[in-house]
């Protein structure tokens, strides 16, 4: 079957960062389903893995883990989906990606597709949308059915996959929402998804949220350069609020800043689950219906702001080049090989 891989950790300008090749198509055993892949979405985490480093693969190593596309077979221990039924979901890092024309993925971390949306549509979905669900939900404890009134949640890069879902799922849960951006373009995005103020995250932000009335933030939700932002989210968080951030520390950070305000600090990692096969690891098929059912109810909006075609090695490398830029506004989609 039709894959796109890579042997070697190139820059992706690089015509060999990503390659088209054939692969043995898989067959599904236990709890696994065959996808048939008919979109795919890149995220950071696709390049972080994929950049540049002094490793070689023997054979091709295939990234990818947003994924939209129809049960093509299943496992024999596999009880919640048929052959037939359009999914969704984020497979698992530990395991080969979604750049390939078929898919193994557990049951378990999948869901029906909405109804209301194509495949390109929802293929924007599941990464950024379990990312914010669990940050929120499970890290920060926020009640989704409690409608919050008069707490706050501060968002650090408002604009991008994670924080898009974020805002309109923080909006569900009635918090104010303050998030982060620096373009004209991100501001109004932000808007636009329910944001009831936007400052900048490349400055200071504890004169920012006083000069919009605010002396503390209730949430943070840090979505990008956890480093540069710690002393400006322990000066604004209330004493015993709550930080989540998804983005690794490329130094050691100074806990002592939150210690005088007994504030927790959890990370999110959205392939914990998958990844160790925890007990709860069903509570991502979980999330991502109620998902389903949010955004048939025109609750949640899909993200997709670029779509590319066909799925191959050039259309990757493309869509590779803009979320590393830095400068994506929601998702960028591949669809069909």
């Amino acid at each position: 079957m039709k894959a796109v891989g890579l042997y070697n950790y190139l820059p992706i300008h690089h015509k060999e960062s990503l390659l088209d090749v054939n692969i043995e198509r898989p067959v599904p055993a236990d709890r696994d389903m065959l996808v048939k892949i008919k979109a795919i979405s890149v995220n950071p985490v696709d390049v972080k893995v994929r950049a540049p480093k002094d490793k070689k693969e023997e054979a091709p190593k295939i990234l990818g883990w947003d994924a939209c596309g129809v049960v093509e077979e299943i496992g024999n221990n596999c009880t919640l989906f048929k052959p037939g039924d359009e999914v969704y979901y984020s497979g698992s890092i530990s395991r080969p990606g979604s750049y390939s024309e078929y898919h193994l993925v557990d049951e378990r971390i999948a869901a029906k597709k909405p109804k209301s949306l194509n495949f390109a549509e929802a293929a924007a979905l599941p990464l950024t949308a379990i990312t914010a669900w669990e940050g929120l939900f499970d890290r920060l404890e926020i009640d989704l059915n409690n409608q919050n009134q008069n707490r706050t949640i501060l968002i650090i890069g408002g604009a991008g996959g994670v924080g898009s879902i974020a805002i309109q799922l923080a909006k569900l849960a009635g918090l104010t929402i303050i998030a982060t951006a620096s373009r004209q373009e991100s501001k109004k995005w932000v808007k636009e998804l329910g944001a009831n103020y936007v400052i900048n995250h490349h400055q200071p932000f504890l004169a920012q949220i006083q000069e919009i009335g605010f002396n503390h933030i209730d949430y943070i939700f840090c979505l990008n350069n956890t480093v540069q932002h710690w002393e400006s989210m322990g000066e604004v968080i209330i004493p015993q609020g709550k930080i989540c951030s998804i983005v690794e520390n490329s130094q050691p950070l100074d806990l002592n800043v939150l210690k005088s305000k007994s504030v927790t600090f959890v990370w999110e990692f959205m392939f914990t689950r998958s990844m160790y096969q925890t007990p709860d690891m069903m509570k991502q098929h979980e999330l991502l219906t109620n998902l389903s059912e949010l955004i048939d109810k025109g609750s949640i909006r899909t993200t997709l702001k670029k779509r590319i075609t066909p799925i191959n090695a050039e259309t990757l490398r493309k869509a590779h080049s803009m979320v590393e830029s830095g400068r994506m506004i929601g998702k960028v989609v591949i669809e069909n090989f």
